[in-house]
């Protein structure tokens, strides 16, 4: 744990252009150019980096489940010359994800028995999830809607949009609607507005909020026209999908700065990946990038049992020992709630590492950070 404190890695690194060293600025800073340009094809894969057979197989093996899809800003993170690469594993599919492990599911958080509309969830009582699009910037191989998104699932996304607002309308116990997909952030300026608008037209919606990976994997998407957009609509608060400290470029920190200083709270979602993030010092170096970023780390996720995801996942007990590695020997705000969602659609269900060990004579006996006993009366 003391280790945490000396290696701080805060080094906000460009990669840009990277394997395109050909392209003008004004193309690479093009979000569309970016799109038009991704990794798409095992042929585009191999003309890039050396694959093992195994993400050659798997590569052979995405259409059928999770397309493959890689914008070149987040390729360029990758080491090619290391197969165990922690931006690699996450986007670089394997043939592993062609398994179905022991209590993996195609829709591990029931988000399908959940839905009273197409494309709307409405899964705890105040609250919903408004799916947009089945489309993302990169596709990550642990996708828990891998069956919905990309086109190569095994299921079609068809949200119904009138659908959606009247089953708003009626429902006034809803005040909090969370966009996702997909990625919102996908939509054009103009389409992403009218629907943050009607939806807060809807006197009893409080406020909107938006999970995305787009800042991460397109940060050229993060234009001051989209964030003036943006701010129109407020409170909207954004939540964030970064999982390694090598994510957070320049080019991303520039990015979630301009989201911030248009008055957009941000929170950061990570899941916890074997060979990605979970060790102490990785994760203690990305919390405290991000909130260099002005990022709030919110939630850490245990990854969802989704099918062919169990070269990725790790042990619930690898996931207290951080948040315990963290807790004490860093600032509050930098430790995120790790959680797992309950299997079936129990929803998020907050884990902690156990620092109560007793109630005996009216004193509830706990250990501090540094594992010494205290007492505080009941």
């Amino acid at each position: 744990m003391k280790e945490l404190a000396k290696k701080r890695d805060k080094a906000f690194s460009s990669f840009a252009p990277g394997c395109w060293e050909g392209v003008e600025p004004a193309q690479w800073n093009d979000w569309k150019w970016q799109m038009r340009n991704r990794i798409v094809s095992l042929e585009q894969l191999e003309s890039l980096v050396e694959l093992t057979s195994e993400e050659r197989e798997g590569t052979m093996l995405a259409g059928k489940k999770l397309a493959l899809g890689i914008t070149p800003h987040f390729f360029n993170l990758i080491d090619r010359k290391n197969p165990d690469c922690p931006i690699r594993r996450q986007v670089i599919p394997r043939v592993e994800e062609g398994l179905v492990g022991a209590g993996e599911l195609a829709d591990p958080c029931g988000e399908d028995a959940h839905m009273p509309v197409p494309g709307l969830v409405h899964r705890y009582p105040d609250r919903v999830l408004f799916l947009l699009t089945d489309r993302c910037a990169s596709y990550c191989r642990y996708c828990t809607r891998s069956r919905l998104v990309s086109g190569a699932g095994e299921q079609e996304l068809t949200t119904d949009f009138e659908e959606a607002f009247a089953y708003l309308e009626k429902h006034e116990e809803i005040r909090d609607v969370l966009f996702s997909g997909g990625d919102a952030l996908l939509l054009s300026d103009e389409k992403l507005d009218a629907i943050l608008e009607r939806t807060r037209a809807i006197p009893h919606i409080e406020f909107l909020r938006i999970g995305t990976r787009v800042p991460i994997f397109l940060p050229q998407r993060i234009t001051p026209q989209l964030c003036a957009m943006l701010k129109k609509h407020h409170p909207l608060w954004m939540s964030v999908h970064t999982n390694h400290p090598r994510e957070l470029t320049v080019e991303v920190k520039a990015a979630l700065e301009m989201l911030a200083d248009h008055g957009i709270p941000l929170g950061n979602q990570s899941v916890l990946l074997r060979g990605v993030n979970n060790d102490l010092e990785t994760m203690g170096c990305l919390v405290h990038k991000l909130l260099m970023c002005r990022v709030r780390p919110y939630y850490l996720y245990q990854c969802d049992l989704i099918h062919g995801s169990a070269h990725l996942r790790t042990t619930i007990r690898e996931g207290l020992e951080i948040i315990k590695g963290l807790r004490g020997f860093t600032s509050g705000y930098a430790v995120p709630q790790y959680v797992v969602d309950a299997p079936g659609g129990g929803g998020k269900i907050p884990l902690n590492p156990d620092f109560v060990f007793a109630e005996e004579d009216g004193f509830l006996r706990m250990l501090n950070y540094e594992g010494k006993p205290y007492s505080y009366p009941l």
